[in-house]
């Protein structure tokens, strides 16, 4: 694959937000969601694996070859697994409910991690494709 343009990789950021809106969302259990505050947990571990797996279904969709889009899914499961179980255990360990700011200001670092990593695998894109 070509140096992608800026057109195109705007569209690959904005293939990995609608997989995170869809991982997140319809495809979170909550049997997921009460097991990602526990280091190893299925929950956490499934939901991890099915963020990857859409990032390797968009990356594979935009074309990147094979070994970089596989290299790229692995990596987005590992840090979404572990930016998921640091806020999981600062939210249970300091007791922030969802009424409480606090507890925002941890939601709103998590995603903005998860999107930093978007932003760094389009940037691996762009170097390596």
């Amino acid at each position: 694959m070509e140096t992608p343009a800026a057109l195109g990789i705007l569209v690959l950021l904005s293939l990995l937000q609608v997989k995170h809106a869809v991982c997140d969302g319809p495809l979170q259990r909550l049997w997921m969601l009460r097991e990602k505050g526990f280091y190893g947990k299925a929950g956490g571990l499934a939901h991890a694996a099915i963020h990857g797996a859409g990032s390797l279904a968009a990356l594979v969709l935009f074309d990147v070859a094979a070994p970089l889009a596989a290299g790229l899914a692995v990596a987005d499961t590992v840090l979404h697994y572990h930016i998921d179980f640091a806020k999981e255990t600062l939210v249970r360990q300091r007791r922030w409910a969802f009424d409480q700011a606090v507890f925002w200001w941890a939601l709103t670092v998590d995603q903005m991690l998860h999107q930093f990593t978007y932003i760094a695998m389009a940037a691996a894109v762009i170097i390596w494709a």
